[in-house]
């Protein structure tokens, strides 16, 4: 399994893709705004955002609708790993709220990979959800920094499911 999503992981590094986003991010993975964390630990996080769209599932005329895919990995400091493929949209809030482009950029993803809890969380399953809901600002260099909010969890695929929320900061580069 973990070849499949380093193959697919290669498959979209071609250059014939040469348009997106390489996002490093840190973060807190187990993070509670309730203080019932059970296994915190500190989150690094590497995606490759491609600017190719699979398709549209809305009208042309506005970019939202394109989804694009993604591959990355997360490891945290407690030896964990994940390694998933997912979609993702990019809107600009600006353009979304007032007609007007700003900044401020819109990410919302979903992904599945494979996960292994090494002496971190378990969370019932090798194969895992992420759904992420990220803001970035755009900078002058069209490099962007973000704060996001990711849960991941199997969703009841497995004997138990108790799943993770991440906190997270990126800096993302345009490539």
């Amino acid at each position: 399994m973990l070849k499949f999503f380093l193959f697919i992981l290669f498959l979209f590094s071609n250059p014939v893709f040469a348009k997106g986003y390489d996002v490093f991010g840190f973060g807190f993975y187990d993070v509670k705004f309730d203080g019932s964390e059970t296994n915190p630990a500190t989150d690094f996080r590497y995606e490759r955002r491609f600017d190719t769209s699979l398709f549209e599932i809305g009208p042309e005329s506005y970019d939202f609708f394109n989804l694009k895919p993604f591959a990355g990995f997360e490891l945290t400091s407690d030896s964990a790993s994940y390694f998933l493929v997912g979609v993702y949209l990019e809107d600009n809030v600006g353009k979304l709220f007032t007609g007007d482009t700003s900044n401020i950029i819109f990410t919302p993803s979903i992904g599945v990979g494979y996960y292994d809890d090494g002496d971190g969380k378990k969370l019932g399953n090798d194969i895992e959800f992420r759904t992420t809901f990220e803001l970035s600002y755009e900078l002058k260099n069209n490099n962007r920094i973000g704060i996001s909010f990711g849960h991941i969890s199997n969703a009841n695929i497995g004997d138990k499911n108790p799943g993770v929320e991440i906190l997270s900061l990126s800096y993302q580069v345009a490539y």
